[in-house]
């Protein structure tokens, strides 16, 4: 089978969505054509994350869906964390999958695709230097907020987490590549870069740290914006606080992953940071950026984790004053130290728990929102809203906001905040000067 035209199928973190952009770009360059539906595509391609419990079920279920009701059915490529995970297993579990391949082989997929027209099933599951990069086309077409890759894999081998064994060990891209890309994705129409990593402030080149590049990427004419995640409390370095201080270009958000509010809990989850370091490290950053917004993850229910633990979470939320936070029940990832740890908490004690956390999230992300009621900022559109000229676009402090307007993807408008609820604002379009 030569297969004339692909869909791509990305779940979970940003990273998976940058991946499946860049497969996409790797595939039209082979001449495949995007096709609008999965019905209609000769390959569909599930580019999956396995950072949740079931993860490989759901993608067999995806699989399965896949058959069509004559009995046909596209070249089926897994790729992804699952992939990985799950290397040539996957084809014996589901004879309907043609071509595994990891997330540091993607490169290699269009010969994958060619191997399938000789009778071969291939599986890619190695782990190279980031050679894969080198192998991509040339970035065309960006949208207005553009997702980057600096940094893969992760060396902290947290006990929850599968990271380690499906993405490998922390592995950052030279800067100038960087550079030359994010140049790529301005010409291309990006507005905002986000620079993507599973430990995105590790990034290294040489001498030259993670400050170093977003130094070097806010001199680049046509960037008005830079973001990045996620980050690990132990590379917050002094000189990324200054940065944040200093470079007009970086947006005053941080997304820090805490994960729990027990020194007891976080020292069984092996997080290098205590609640104390943690939270010296927020008060720097406002110290730096006053108007920070800052942003966190929690997991509930890990393995031991008491009532007094759970308190001691809520208790975090309060003193961080999130602007908003990801809050996950914990999930046993096959593998991983935690998994098999003694104390698994219950599932309605996980439940119960998780509602009380999010509860106290979504206070903590009204009260910040509402505190900007009455700004006047600038919002870098996105996309169309439901109703008439209606837009969405982002603020400074990642704020989805709605504003009734006639500018398009890709503009920055000002706009004075009007209302807030606790995931999104209203603003109101700011007369624009004549040209």
């Amino acid at each position: 089978m030569n297969p004339k035209t692909f869909k791509i199928k990305s779940f979970g973190c940003q990273m998976n969505v940058y991946d499946g952009e860049r497969m996409a770009e790797l595939l039209g360059a082979h001449g495949l054509s995007p096709a609008a539906e999965t019905d209609d595509a000769d390959l569909v391609v599930l580019n999956t994350c396995h950072i949740r419990e079931k993860a490989a079920e759901k993608a067999y279920s995806d699989v399965g869906r896949l058959r069509r009701e004559d009995g046909s059915k596209p070249l089926i490529a897994l790729a992804g964390c699952v992939a990985q995970a799950e290397g040539a297993e996957a084809k014996r579990r589901s004879p309907l999958i043609d071509i595994v391949v990891g997330p540091q082989a993607y490169h290699r997929l269009p010969e994958m695709v060619a191997q399938v027209s000789r009778g071969v099933r291939p599986v890619d599951t190695d782990m190279p230097a980031i050679s894969k990069f080198d192998a991509l086309p040339a970035r065309r077409r960006a949208n207005p907020s553009a997702y980057l890759t600096i940094q893969e894999g992760c060396d902290k081998f947290c006990t929850y987490c599968v990271v380690p064994y499906t993405r490998g060990a922390e592995i950052s891209r030279p800067c100038d590549d960087i550079v030359a890309e994010a140049q790529a994705l301005v010409d291309g129409g990006a507005r905002e870069i986000v620079l993507l990593g599973q430990n995105v402030n590790a990034w290294t080149d040489g001498s030259q740290g993670f400050a170093g590049l977003i130094r070097a990427l806010a001199r680049i004419e046509g960037i008005e914006r830079i973001r990045y995640t996620t980050s690990h409390p132990a590379d917050m370095t002094e000189e990324l606080i200054a940065a944040h201080a200093e470079v007009d270009k970086l947006m005053p958000y941080l997304h820090l992953p805490v994960q729990s509010g027990s020194n007891r809990v976080l020292k069984a989850m092996n997080r290098s940071h205590t609640v104390e370091t943690y939270l010296a490290t927020l008060a720097k950053m406002r110290a730096a950026r006053p108007d920070i917004a800052l942003s966190g993850d929690f997991i509930v229910g890990f393995p031991g984790e008491t009532e007094k633990d759970f308190e001691a979470t809520l208790q975090i939320v309060d003193a961080a004053r999130y602007a908003s936070a990801y809050s996950f029940k914990y999930s046993p990832r096959p593998g991983t130290p935690a998994a098999i740890m003694e104390d698994q908490i219950p599932r309605d004690i996980m439940d119960d728990r998780l509602q009380r956390l999010q509860a106290k999230i979504i206070e903590s992300q009204l009260t910040f929102n509402r505190s900007k009621i009455g700004f006047e900022t600038d919002v870098l559109i996105e996309r169309k809203g439901r109703h008439g000229r209606q837009m969405i676009g982002k603020s400074p402090w990642l704020q989805s906001v709605h504003v009734e307007t006639d500018a398009r993807p890709g503009d920055i408008i000002g706009v004075t905040l009007v209302s807030a609820g606790p995931n999104s604002m209203a603003g109101t379009e700011r007369q624009r000067a004549a040209a």
